[in-house]
């Protein structure tokens, strides 16, 4: 039987993000996300939080640290890493989630859910929140080039 680490969460930032650089110059973006967990306590539904580290390496800590903002839904697809280390005689340990990809969901924090999210792809590099050159624009010339012939707003 294989071995599987894969983690996948959905949760609201707790804090900023930290952007710092490793002495070899890797950049490493922390922070920490709140994940609630429904429960029922006699007859009422109560929300239990729990919370997360998240450790970001690369390019991609770089590009997304200014996105990353204390109540921003994310989510969050990674593995588990333990690190382990003794102090003051005592064996200490914690678990965080390295992240491999993150996706930025949602409105800004307090915006009230606009629409507008910015999608951080995989490892391998953001786009920034530049809208794509096949989006439809609103005048009607989009990707498929010339007006579709629609003059009214479709209600869905």
């Amino acid at each position: 039987m294989v071995d599987l680490n894969h983690v996948v969460l959905i949760g609201r930032l707790t804090r900023d993000a930290e952007l710092k650089y490793t002495a070899g110059g890797q950049a490493v973006c922390k922070f920490s996300i709140a994940v609630n967990r429904r429960r029922k306590s006699g007859d009422q539904w109560v929300d239990e939080p729990n919370f997360f580290d998240i450790v970001l390496w690369g390019r991609q800590g770089e590009s997304l640290n200014q996105y990353l903002v204390k109540g921003k839904l994310v989510g969050v697809d990674g593995e588990l890493r333990q690190d382990r280390w003794e102090q003051d005689g005592q064996n200490r340990s914690r678990v965080e989630i390295v992240a491999a990809n993150i996706q930025l969901l949602g409105g800004t924090p307090g915006g009230g859910g606009n629409g507008s999210s910015y999608s951080g792809g995989s490892s391998s590099g953001a786009s920034g929140g530049a809208p794509r050159s096949d989006a439809v624009s609103p005048g009607g010339n989009g990707a498929y080039g010339g007006n579709d012939g629609f003059t009214d707003d479709i209600p869905f």
